[in-house]
């Protein structure tokens, strides 16, 4: 995660702490599509299809809810979603941008047309709010920070429109907690946004988490969403092992089809030096692409090969590290972006030849990176093993 999405996260998230508030009588007299008996069944089984990559079947059970609530932005938003989930298998494609955007675009149309005749709305501020933030999301990935920001400013607006609720149920704590861990957490990481959070309502790290872990353990219709979130935090911010393992294994468990999932418990077990078990993982993942299962992708088997020789270079088998690394070449030519892994399997293969004594080798690898892309002090450290070999 980048300073700039950080950053982003704190400004737009705060959606969701509107987003999954319930519907309040007083002003909202007709109840929210949420409550609806067929959108709870029908949604949340689009869900787990959604969520084991089983789109087809997602798609069929959105469809059903789009036609029940013609012209509401549930179902556009709900059908976006398969979308959303098949760019970030692989985040790099750019080819499905525009069908996403056009999505959001018809979301917002509708719920605009829903705050023309209410403007209290509960469901159009969810939905145009939620639209605004995944676009924004998407934006900030492509570098679009000014457009992703302003998505993030618009959301926050719905936030901070809404009025109190009192009663809470698992779900609607989600995005409170969200806004009230990332509004204490940025501004430590990054103190020159502690101006700008001035104008926004302090964070509570401590209650954030527990709002977040509630919604994780009781929640309904977005209890996924949620232990995806605090796996990242437990990942990124907290350093929490157990967290961490508590929280892959249940998605793994719940969505053992899912390849994303997948990929992030190799990464655990990597990130703590449990070696054995991100080994086994990973390798499943090369085999799972190699009988091309859905959503076993190239950009995850550059990855798993990646950690794959990263691992054995920690066990000082640089040949076998090689074979691994060789492998992620040959795979990464693919395309002519330099991507994370394909920079950073091209640094370590410069590396594992200095540890086994082949030094001309080493620095042709090492000379090739810095004609390419930089990323994590790539550079920094081709130019400092070009002058001294890496010793292993």
């Amino acid at each position: 995660m980048t300073r700039i999405t950080d950053i982003l996260l704190v400004l737009g998230i705060g959606l969701l702490v509107f987003g999954f508030q319930p519907a309040a009588a007083q002003s909202n007299p007709n109840g929210s599509v949420l409550d609806d008996p067929l959108v709870k069944d029908v949604g949340k089984t689009g869900l787990d299809h959604l969520y084991n990559l089983e789109f087809d079947a997602a798609r069929e059970a959105f469809v059903q809810i789009d036609r029940r609530f013609p012209g509401h932005p549930i179902g556009p938003f709900l059908n976006s979603l398969t979308t959303w989930w098949e760019i970030l298998l692989d985040i790099q494609d750019q080819s499905r941008d525009e069908q996403f955007f056009k999505a959001m675009d018809e979301v917002i149309r509708r719920a605009d047309k829903m705050l023309d005749r209410d403007d209290r709305s509960v469901d159009a501020m969810f939905f145009k709010g939620a639209a605004l933030g995944f676009r924004g999301r998407l934006r900030s990935n492509r570098g679009d920070w000014f457009k992703a920001a302003m998505d993030g400013k618009k959301a926050m607006d719905y936030v901070l429109a809404v009025p109190e609720i009192e009663e809470q149920k698992p779900d609607y704590s989600f995005g409170k907690g969200l806004y009230d861990y990332f509004a204490a957490v940025v501004p430590q990481r990054y103190p020159f946004v502690k101006p700008v959070m001035a104008f926004f309502p302090k964070g509570d790290r401590a209650l954030g988490l527990k709002e977040i872990q509630h919604t994780a353990d009781n929640g309904y219709f977005i209890q996924t969403e949620a232990a995806y979130f605090l796996l990242q935090i437990y990942y990124l911010y907290e350093l929490d092992y157990e967290g961490c393992v508590r929280y892959v294994t249940w998605l793994r468990d719940h969505y053992p089809r899912n390849s994303f999932f997948h990929g992030l418990e190799g990464r655990v077990y990597a990130k703590w030096n449990e070696r054995e078990k991100a080994s086994r993982i990973f390798a499943d993942i090369v085999e799972l692409y190699k009988e091309k299962q859905t959503g076993y992708n190239e950009p995850l088997a550059e990855q798993a090969l990646y950690y794959l020789g990263r691992l054995r270079m920690s066990d000082r088998d640089y040949d076998g590290a090689l074979t691994y690394l060789l492998q992620l070449e040959a795979l990464s030519a693919r395309s002519s972006q330099d991507t994370y892994f394909k920079v950073m399997g091209r640094l370590r293969q410069g590396m594992a030849y200095d540890a086994i004594g082949k030094r001309s080798l080493a620095t042709s690898r090492y000379r090739e990176v810095l004609k390419m892309k930089a990323h994590a002090r790539s550079h920094e450290r081709a130019e400092r093993y070009l002058k001294k070999p890496y010793q292993g």
